[in-house]
């Protein structure tokens, strides 16, 4: 089937010489070591680049990516620091080959003109209607809020913020999925006291919702920020984030209404946020940092079943954090991940699926 989504890919092209980010744009060099021709010379990869090189903010974070429109779209968040009262909504457009700079798109300002620091967004786009941007706005996530824009031109211009429903924070951070009646299941979480996954409902593409109870087991894990797979009928699984060193999981037999008991995978996972995504054929991919500790290295994996993972790629394992993935799978069959390098910039790596050489998993051991 050919593809509606223009990206003009190419070959890869890289840059050992990089421009650091800070609030006064300096446009002098900061070499920097990036292990390019590793990741290059991996089954699978495409395209590997930075979606920009110079912003007007410090620090970045927490990405999210969606294909609206034929083209592809990134938002994250942006400022001096995670948590300043600056830190708003960000958002870059794939086009022509080329991502275009970054626009402030959501700032958090309520109503009385006081400024709020903004959170973790994600873009999602229904089957109908308006591009959705939900994100999250408070001084902490204990204590924030969901809010939502629309956009009926594929992210060229936004209606006004709204607040979601009291109790309603939406997706978390990580893209909600529609089912085949245009439900939109919204993986969410809660780290107010214990941290808690739920998921939340919207028969009416986003306008109410309903949200159902956290999922617990006997030995409460702390949990969030869940992803949604699918598996065919009303079988889903859920994976993400815990305290307790590992990757949870749980399953769903009635497409999200009702899940099983949260238990912990073999995967490794240092409290920081994960990605997955069901691809066409069936397989589950999933970004994630394989190890117990730090944010680094970055990786991929791929299942059949959810249960049993092999080792597709290594993103990257050099020093510093890269970390919170966002993945998606286009019309054209190739995935997009984005994530964030070092806090400074926003990656975007381009992978072939059918192209990738996997290897077993064994006790939660990656391969050499």
């Amino acid at each position: 089937m050919r593809s509606s989504l223009s990206l003009n890919l190419g070959p890869p092209t890289y840059r050992e010489s990089l421009h650091i980010l800070n609030p006064m744009l300096v446009t002098s060099t900061f070499p920097v070591v990036v292990s390019v021709a590793s990741v290059a010379a991996q089954p699978g990869i495409i395209k590997s680049e930075f979606l920009f090189e110079t912003a007007p903010f410090a620090h970045c974070h927490a990405s999210t990516i969606v294909e609206s429109g034929g083209q592809l779209l990134c938002a994250f968040f942006g400022g001096t620091a995670e948590g300043h009262r600056d830190v708003g909504i960000w958002l870059s457009r794939y086009e022509n080959g080329l991502w275009r700079p970054p626009v402030e798109v959501a700032d958090g300002v309520d109503s009385k003109g006081t400024r709020f620091p903004c959170w973790n967004p994600v873009l999602f786009q229904p089957r109908t209607g308006p591009l959705l941007l939900f994100y999250k706005v408070g001084h902490h996530p204990d204590s924030w809020w969901g809010m939502v824009k629309t956009s009926e031109d594929h992210g060229a211009t936004w209606s006004a913020p709204q607040r979601l429903p009291r109790g309603v924070l939406g997706p978390i951070k990580n893209k909600p999925i529609e089912l085949e009646d245009s439900t939109i299941l919204a993986p969410s979480s809660s780290e107010k006291g214990h941290w808690r996954v739920h998921f939340e409902r919207s028969n009416d593409g986003g306008r109410t919702w309903k949200i159902a109870k956290p999922i617990f087991r006997k030995r409460k894990i702390g949990s969030i920020q869940p992803s949604i797979l699918s598996y065919g009928g009303d079988r889903m699984e859920a994976v993400g984030r815990t305290q307790a060193g590992r990757i949870f999981q749980t399953w769903s037999e009635d497409s999200g209404k009702t899940w099983g008991p949260l238990t912990l995978t073999a995967l490794p996972n240092p409290n920081s946020g994960t990605d997955a995504v069901t691809l066409a054929d069936g397989r589950q991919l999933m970004v994630y940092n394989h190890t117990s500790h730090g944010r680094t290295p970055l990786n991929v994996a791929l299942s059949n079943d959810g249960v049993t993972w092999s080792a597709a790629l290594i993103l990257e394992d050099g020093r510093g954090e890269f970390s919170y993935p966002a993945v998606i799978q286009t019309t054209d069959g190739l995935v997009h991940i984005t994530y964030t390098w070092k806090r400074l910039r926003i990656k975007h790596v381009v992978i072939d699926p059918v192209k990738l050489q996997c290897r077993p998993i064994l006790n939660g051991k990656w391969p050499n």
